[in-house]
């Protein structure tokens, strides 16, 4: 597929492209070069807040291990059977 290069350095994505990839207006996506080509990888960007709550959560799990205070599974199926004893 074509696309032309316009005013301002800008190209239209091919519809079919944008379809299969279920991208949408407002979308980011990561350009690069490499060896000679232009590679234009989609990419989802999460507000900083959003990851330091994130982190902030993943932070207490692991002190809970730690601790002992929450239980690890050796499996999926330990998991249910523990959730469906209770």
């Amino acid at each position: 597929m074509l696309a032309e290069l316009r005013q301002k350095s800008q190209i239209t994505i091919p519809k079919e492209i944008i379809t299969k990839l279920g991208l949408s207006e407002g979308d980011k996506l990561d350009i690069i070069e490499q060896d000679g080509t232009i590679r234009m990888i989609p990419v989802v960007v999460y507000p900083k807040k959003y990851l330091d709550e994130l982190r902030a959560e993943i932070d207490e799990a692991k002190a809970k291990i730690a601790s002992g205070e929450q239980p690890v599974f050796d499996s999926v199926d330990a998991l249910f059977e523990k959730l469906e004893a209770n």
